[in-house]
């Protein structure tokens, strides 16, 4: 969970959590949840993120290294 939180957070840069919230359809309390390695991301949601930044699962939850 730590390095989806970190790689989470560097790919959203300086957009906010609201601003991510609304563009990926996840409410805002579940991504902040997320980042704050207080819950266990579903796969759906990890598939809306991971093709919102156009990047691989396996990058998201550190698996993979670029």
């Amino acid at each position: 969970m730590f390095s989806l939180a970190q790689n989470l957070k560097s790919l959203m840069g300086n957009m906010t959590i609201t601003e991510f919230s609304k563009k990926v359809g996840i409410p805002q309390q579940t991504i902040s949840r997320y980042l704050l390695c207080q819950r266990e991301i579903t796969l759906e949601n990890l598939v809306k993120i991971a093709d919102y930044f156009n990047e691989e699962i396996d990058f998201l939850i550190g698996r993979k290294d670029y």
